[in-house]
């Protein structure tokens, strides 16, 4: 009886890996156990990067909104304040866009919870 090779599922493991690795230097792409790092290493970069990137978009989204607020007589915690006080549901990421895209419609918002 002949013995038994690895074959298929050892060429389907590398292939994935090596598939993954496409796009990095030299043996980083080429060689199976280099790359086995490096794919580890490129997750958990993407991992961690993914819950930085929702902090650093609610950073922009509040400095967007403190300009605008600024531009309308406010600061962005007295609007914040004002919004919760006055049970108006509108996020950050809303507000941002609104004060970019349309400084009129939150200008208005500005002062629907002033008054």
């Amino acid at each position: 009886m002949p013995r038994a090779k690895r074959g298929f599922k050892a060429r389907r493991r590398r292939k994935k890996i090596l598939k993954e690795a496409r796009g990095n230097y030299g043996a980083r792409s080429r060689l199976f156990r280099t790359a086995i790092e490096q794919v580890h290493n490129a997750w958990e970069d993407a991992y961690r990067h993914r819950r930085e990137n929702r902090r650093y978009y609610r950073r922009l989204w509040i400095a967007r909104i403190n300009a605008a607020a600024r531009t309308n007589g406010t600061t962005y915690s007295r609007l914040i304040a004002a919004l919760k006080k006055a049970n108006v549901a509108l996020d950050r990421k809303i507000l941002a866009d609104l004060a970019l895209r349309d400084p009129g419609g939150f200008k208005a918002v500005v002062d629907a919870v002033r008054s």
